[in-house]
């Protein structure tokens, strides 16, 4: 489904996830509380998915509506409304004591490191189903 919306889509998740679980895995070492470390985390990586599957699906809606004239206002105004959604969930985060927001904001960037690196696991998940569909074949001899 995700990839009928965007087909790098999924790649971009799937980065955010392995993005997610390599600063847990290094964070954890560091952290003075490492439940709150872990909620901000992965509080992060939750908005940055969010942001991701909403991006995709206004980028797909703006396409389709480039002949009517407000579509450029429709972008603009989903795009003010993601990032105030953003700023509203630190700010319960903070304002509750949910979680630490350092590491929320180490774990919303995941969506930057996972732009940057969606090449890469494009390369891997394509080296994935090769190798998958390569021992399909020669099982099947």
């Amino acid at each position: 489904m995700l990839r009928r919306i965007n087909q790098a889509l999924p790649e971009l998740l799937l980065g955010i996830l392995a993005y997610g679980a390599a600063a847990q895995l290094a964070g954890i070492w560091f952290a003075g509380d490492k439940i709150q470390y872990s909620i901000g985390l992965w509080a992060g990586v939750a908005l940055a998915m969010g942001m991701a599957v909403n991006m995709a699906i206004v980028i797909l809606d703006t396409v389709d509506a480039m002949a009517e004239k407000r579509a450029y206002r429709k972008a603009a105004l989903y795009s003010v409304l993601r990032y105030l959604a953003v700023v509203l969930a630190f700010f319960a985060v903070w304002y509750f004591g949910l979680g630490d927001l350092i590491a929320m904001f180490v774990g919303v960037m995941g969506l930057k490191a996972s732009a940057y690196l969606q090449p890469v696991t494009h390369k891997f998940i394509v080296a994935i189903q090769e190798k998958s569909l390569y021992s399909r074949r020669t099982k099947k001899r």
